[in-house]
């Protein structure tokens, strides 16, 4: 099933069909873990994601459903989160190695790379309990399933367009404040902030992609890039945290100051771009953007 919600159906039963699926995909890696428990943890947490940003949607008409069961699929993405959030950082030193300036960036980041992945295999034989843990968030999204149940929300087309306009309103003007925050000289968390508002956003156009398909899809692509441009920032904050902890991890003092070289360039560089593809993703008034995002509902659901 696509992750979509179509406008000629009852949008509370797209609601749950779209959450449901979502859930029952992340059952299935937590079970089955067809490459491994370490990937299937990070299949599941994107699935966690996308619920995540579903339930934003309806927060407006659902207040108590929204906060109760988004804090369920939160807590359960955190308690699977320690061996993959290691296993990113070597993800992120081969990302800068690919691009290192000379052969000694390149050697020191090797050598970081080799640090890491001491690290993060340190961690995962110390985490013996990851198995109790993934039994534990099957669990928990089997009753996230039960709880749609509960879910009863307006269907007309205008109280659904007009949820839908809030849900729009509100990312946007979000996505604003956090964009001017970044110009501004902002630090890694208000990047981090950005990045957040960019994956909900990049969701909300998949989710409704049905009201305008080229125009949705032509959005979706800028906002994935966008998303992707402030992913790897994200990471060389995180790792760059990491290394500030644990210096002495990271060799010599020639060493370190190039691997510390290397993360501060390419954030720089990863930041300009970002603040660039953000002007282009978030150009339209807030506003503006939210009553298009109303009318085409209604116009798509009364034809059905």
């Amino acid at each position: 099933m696509a992750f979509r919600i179509r406008p000629d159906r009852p949008f509370t039963q797209e609601f749950r069909s779209v959450a449901e699926h979502q859930l029952r995909q992340a059952i299935r890696f937590l079970e089955d873990q067809p490459e491994g428990p370490h990937e299937a943890v990070h299949d599941a947490r994107k699935r966690f994601k996308r619920v995540r940003a579903l339930y934003r949607l309806i927060q407006s008409d659902a207040k108590e459903f929204r906060a109760r069961e988004n804090a369920r699929i939160r807590d359960t993405a955190k308690t699977l989160s320690v061996v993959r959030d290691a296993a990113a950082l070597v993800e992120t030193v081969d990302y800068l190695a690919a691009q290192a300036g000379s052969p000694e960036e390149s050697a020191a980041l090797k050598f970081a790379a080799k640090t890491l992945i001491e690290r993060r295999d340190r961690i995962a034989h110390e985490e013996s309990d990851l198995p109790a843990k993934m039994a534990a968030a099957v669990q928990s999204c089997h009753e996230a399933i039960g709880a749609l149940q509960e879910l009863h929300l307006d269907n007309s087309p205008r109280r659904t367009a007009n949820r839908l306009a809030k849900a729009w309103r509100k990312q946007l003007s979000r996505a604003a404040a956090d964009l001017v925050a970044c110009e501004e000289g902002g630090d890694a968390e208000h990047f981090h902030d950005l990045r957040k508002v960019g994956q909900t956003y990049w969701m909300y156009l998949a989710l409704l992609s049905d009201l305008w398909a080229s125009a949705m899809r032509a959005k979706q692509r800028e906002a994935k890039a966008l998303v992707d441009l402030l992913g790897h920032e994200h990471d060389l904050s995180v790792l760059t945290q990491v290394v500030n902890e644990n210096p002495d991890l990271f060799g010599d003092s020639e060493t370190l100051a190039r691997v510390i070289g290397a993360i501060i360039a390419h954030q720089q560089e990863l930041r300009q771009e970002s603040l660039e593809q953000a002007k282009l993703v978030f150009a339209d008034d807030a506003d503006t953007e939210a009553a298009r995002i109303a009318l085409l509902w209604k116009e798509a659901a009364s034809r059905k």
